[in-house]
């Protein structure tokens, strides 16, 4: 995946497509692969990197939501479950079986928890990931030995699953390109094309180049996330917003407050939702917040009640006391939740998506979670076949491997999350003698700077230490210290020069100060 090859590529090309699709996150790619997939000729620009927003900074599950059976959303649980399924089956080289412990403090805990995942069990059918089961005391404390003890009356054991969300999102890049879809990253839509009201293109601008293009297509598909409105608005300028935004912030801490493989699942905290402490690249996520958000922003930032409400949280069920001096990373993401009438909060808003086609022909995808991407794809491409008046030709995702796709791969080994390209990575690291180690808190090879850039479409230091590792969300000041050696190999690879590198460290480390706890 070479970006100028792309552009030249596209600028060229002759034809109409039959599908646009504006956002590279997580649900405008999984389109992409849908549409490329079942033979139709299909374009996705993304206005900066794939996953800038939403899509790299969820919980990092891939789980059917117990918390929505509380709601009474069995459609929704069931849906969850199956695609929680389907995704550990395409992706299993990202996508792992993890196991949660619900400790439980009063009398009457062990058999509500218990009897509601017992359902959850039922629920996931032959997809399921394992039987959940009561735990006494001493199993508990086995499986979470830093919980806090001081009255534990025992706890309830299920399994659900847990994922790398920007790494699968780049091999799902990968995937749609291989199936013949044209995507670039960096290309930001500006305003729609129209004849006699009807939508027939868009006017998009390179932000490396400054050039601006204008592109056809039969049908033009809104998978924006959060800035859903602000397309929908280049339509028509005073439709009615379907956009709910909410603020979810996660702090990453040493694993020496949880240590091993279980997670924790606390299901009913102070604001209602539910809290999870989870093991992930030797460290522990703690979150989430949901706070309502006036206007959704590329680099949302945690608010300081978020970080308090977290470390006071955590420190109910862990017996070491985080403190903000153990925080190594702060992260926020804004979740798309569709509005539905006049819910009173957001954590109330349904996590279902919906389908929106306006009169002109736009067609908006909106809502939904990580776990469903793949089912929102196929409802999304299904009503723009019908908008583009192309034959009707069935998708075929639910059996279709994810690039990277492998099922022998060691998870212990450093380049495992690249899945099937990890021998492909180490020998490239050993041929250009770049495999020495860039910091002493990680394992990161000089040469992955090399191949994020010549086949994952990295462009900017942010981008190979947000999204193609995950440096900048484990440590945010370790981060900080690699950043100059990252732009050094960047720029050798992408022949820029010093000041394209001190551009690059200036953009870097304003971003980094947003994920170090004040």
């Amino acid at each position: 995946m070479i970006r100028e090859k792309i552009i030249d590529r596209i600028v060229n090309n002759s034809e109409i497509w039959d599908f646009i699709i504006i956002g590279g996150g997580a649900t405008g790619v999984g389109a992409a692969i849908d549409a490329s997939a079942r033979g139709y000729k299909t374009l996705l620009l993304e206005q900066s990197d794939f996953g800038k927003g939403t899509s790299s900074r969820s919980t990092k599950l891939i789980h059917g939501g117990v918390r929505y059976l509380k709601q009474g959303n069995i459609s929704l649980v069931l849906e969850a479950l199956k695609e929680r399924g389907l995704l550990y089956r395409n992706a299993p080289h990202l996508v792992r079986n993890i196991p949660f412990v619900v400790p439980t403090y009063d009398w009457w805990e062990g058999t509500f928890y218990g009897v509601g995942l017992k359902l959850y069990d039922v629920l996931a059918g032959k997809y399921g990931f394992g039987k959940s089961e009561s735990l006494s005391i001493e199993e508990t404390l086995e499986r979470i030995p830093t919980l806090e003890s001081n009255g534990l009356r025992g706890g309830v054991i299920y399994y659900d699953g847990q994922f790398d969300d920007s790494r699968l999102l780049i091999n799902m890049v990968q995937k749609a390109s291989e199936l013949g879809a044209d995507i670039i990253n960096y290309m930001q839509v500006t305003s729609l094309l129209k004849n006699i009201e009807m939508i027939t293109g868009v006017t998009a601008k390179d932000i490396e180049s400054g050039n601006t293009y204008e592109f056809k297509a039969k049908a033009i598909i809104n998978a924006t996330g959060v800035f859903s409105d602000s397309v929908r608005m280049m339509d028509e300028k005073k439709v009615k917003s379907i956009i709910a935004p909410s603020q979810g912030t996660h702090i990453v801490l040493d694993n020496s407050f949880l240590p091993g493989n279980n997670a924790i699942m606390v299901p009913y905290t102070s604001d209602g939702r539910v809290l999870f402490a989870i093991p992930w690249h030797n460290r522990v996520i703690v979150g989430t917040t949901d706070i309502e958000v006036e206007k959704p922003v590329l680099e949302p930032t945690a608010q300081e009640d978020e970080i308090d409400y977290l470390l006071t949280t955590a420190s109910l069920y862990l017996d070491k006391d985080p403190s903000t001096s153990d925080i190594l990373s702060v992260f926020s993401g804004i979740r798309p939740l569709v509005q539905q009438g006049n819910e009173e909060d957001t954590a109330s808003i349904s996590r279902e998506h919906t389908v929106f086609i306006s009169r002109s022909g736009l067609v908006t995808i909106a809502g939904g979670k990580w776990t469903t991407y793949r089912k929102m794809a196929e409802d999304t491409i299904d009503q723009a076949i019908a908008v583009a008046d192309l034959e009707f030709k069935p998708t075929s995702t639910e059996e279709l491997h994810i690039h990277g796709y492998t099922t022998e791969q060691n998870k212990n080994n450093h380049y495992a999350s690249y899945g099937s390209d990890a021998d492909k990575v180490e020998k490239l690291c050993k041929k250009l003698s770049l495999d020495k180690i860039l910091h002493p808190n990680f394992s990161i090879k000089e040469g992955e700077v090399i191949w994020s850039i010549r086949n994952e479409m990295a462009r900017t230091v942010e981008d190979f230490l947000a999204r193609r590792t995950r440096t900048l969300f484990l440590n945010a000041k370790a981060s900080i210290e690699i950043a100059p050696a990252i732009a050094k190999l960047m720029a050798d690879e992408l022949k820029k020069d010093d000041n394209w590198i001190k551009e690059q460290l200036n953009s870097f480390n304003r971003v980094a100060k947003g994920f170090l706890a004040k």
